[in-house]
C-alpha cells in the first residue's frame, strides 16, 4: 500500500477497501482470495475481511472460490463502467436504433436477481412504466433479463433458480422453474428473447446480448413496444434485425476500446 506518510485524517482501511475494488479490471474480472491478497499487498485474513464486507454490501459476488465485482459499484461514481464505459459506447448506437424503429431502447446489466438500466434512449411515446437509468426489475420477467440469465454458467443459473421467487406479475408470467429453464435454453440457442406481456399487460419486448472481446455476455439491449401496435411476429420481423445490427455495432466498438 506504500510507505509514505499520511495526514492524521487518513483512513487506511478505506484505502485498502478501495484497492480491493481496483484489483478487478479488464484482465482480472475474477480473482481468488490469494490473488486479491497478492495484488493489494494484504494478508489473506485482511483480504478475506474486505471481500466478505464488499459481498455483504452487494459490491462483490462469489461462488465460494472466485470473486468478481457486481454492477452495484455503479453507485460509487460509475466505477464499474469507468473510462470508455459501456453506456458511453452504446448510447450513440441506441440513438440510431431509436431513430430507425421509432421505439425506445435501453442497455441493461444483471445485478444479482435483477436487471438494472444503465442507458436509455426514449421516444415521445409514453409507456405505463416510468423507466430511467438505475431502474431495476426482476430479471426473469424482462427480455433483457432472460438474455442475461440464459448466458450464465450452469451453476450460477442453478443458484438463481433455487433462490428466486418467480412471482406472477401478469397472467402470462412464467412461474415454473422447469418452464423458465426451458425458455432460457431456447433464448440462448436462438440468440435473442421476446417477452409477451409477462412484465406488464400490453407490453412486448425484444432483447439481444452484448458480448465483450472474449465472448462473455456483459449486457443486453432491448426494444419495448405496445402489444396493441405490434404482434410477436411483427416484433421478430420488423424490429429484431435492426436490434441485432445495433448490438453488432456496439460490440465492434467495445472490442476496439477494450483491446
Amino acid at each position: 500500500m506504500g510507505g509514505q506518510e499520511r495526514e492524521a485524517h487518513f483512513v487506511q482501511s478505506l484505502e485498502r477497501g478501495l484497492a480491493v475494488i481496483r484489483a478487478f479490471d479488464g484482465e482480472h474480472r475474477e480473482l481468488t482470495l490469494s490473488d486479491v491478497a497478492r495484488i493489494c499487498d494484504l494478508t489473506r485474513a485482511a483480504a478475506r475481511r474486505f471481500l466478505l464486507t464488499l459481498a455483504d454490501l452487494g459490491y462483490v459476488t462469489t461462488d465460494g472460490r472466485l470473486f468478481r465485482l457486481t454492477p452495484r459499484v455503479l453507485e460509487l461514481g460509475y466505477a464499474y463502467l469507468a473510462g470508455s464505459s459501456l453506456p458511453d459506447i452504446a448510447e450513440p448506437h441506441l440513438e440510431e436504433l431509436v431513430a430507425e424503429v421509432r421505439e425506445s431502447s435501453s442497455l441493461c446489466v444483471l445485478d444479482g436477481d435483477d436487471i438494472v438500466y444503465v442507458s436509455r434512449v426514449p421516444t415521445t411515446r409514453i409507456m405505463t412504466a416510468t423507466i430511467t437509468v438505475g431502474t431495476r426489475f426482476p430479471a426473469h420477467v424482462t427480455s433483457v433479463g432472460r438474455v442475461l440469465l440464459a448466458h450464465l454458467p450452469d451453476e450460477q443459473l442453478d443458484r438463481h433458480l433455487a433462490r428466486c421467487e418467480l412471482l406472477p406479475l401478469t397472467p402470462r408470467t412464467i412461474v415454473s422453474p422447469p418452464q423458465l429453464r426451458a425458455e432460457l435454453q431456447r433464448v440462448r440457442k436462438q440468440g435473442y428473447a421476446i417477452m409477451d406481456q409477462e412484465l406488464e399487460v400490453g407490453l412486448r419486448t425484444v432483447a439481444a446480448p452484448v458480448r465483450d472481446g472474449d465472448g462473455t455476455v456483459v449486457a443486453a439491449v432491448n426494444i419495448p413496444v405496445h402489444a396493441s401496435r405490434n404482434s410477436v411476429d411483427s416484433v421478430r420481423r420488423d424490429l429484431l434485425p435492426a436490434l441485432l445490427a445495433t448490438v453488432a455495432r456496439i460490440e465492434a466498438d467495445l472490442h476496439v476500446v477494450r483491446r
